[in-house]
């Protein structure tokens, strides 16, 4: 069975920074790509970012590229969203995704996270 396990997320100040993480179990993590979405109260869900198996391409949503980086790790079965110079629209749940895929944009895998929250104060 597909888990995957977010954590980092917290309250932070405007400007400030944050490190989420999802640890993923029961698949075969390194071949995947994956994925981070948010969704922030009476908003739709949002694409933030998603890497490649390798960790050589990456992508970004508009409202976040040159503020937020993907990373991954395929031997600790991780990725990581390194998130800096927040601002309070950053604001939201954030989760992880899994097996999706990019084609002109990113389409999500079936298997999601939890999710951790995020708050950026003004």
């Amino acid at each position: 069975q597909v888990q995957l396990v977010e954590s980092g997320g917290g309250l932070v100040q405007a400007g400030g920074s944050l490190r989420l993480s999802c640890v993923a179990s029961g698949h075969t993590f390194s071949s995947e790509t994956m994925g981070w979405f948010r969704r922030a109260p009476g908003l739709e869900r949002e694409f933030v970012a998603a890497i490649s198996w390798s960790g050589g391409t990456t992508y970004y949503g508009d409202s976040v590229t040159g503020r937020f980086t993907i990373f991954r790790d395929n031997a600790k079965n991780t990725v990581y969203l390194q998130m800096d110079s927040l601002k309070p629209e950053d604001t939201a749940v954030y989760y992880c995704n899994a097996d999706g895929y990019y084609s002109g944009r990113y389409y999500p895998g079936d298997y999601w996270g939890q999710g951790t929250q995020v708050t950026v104060s003004s």
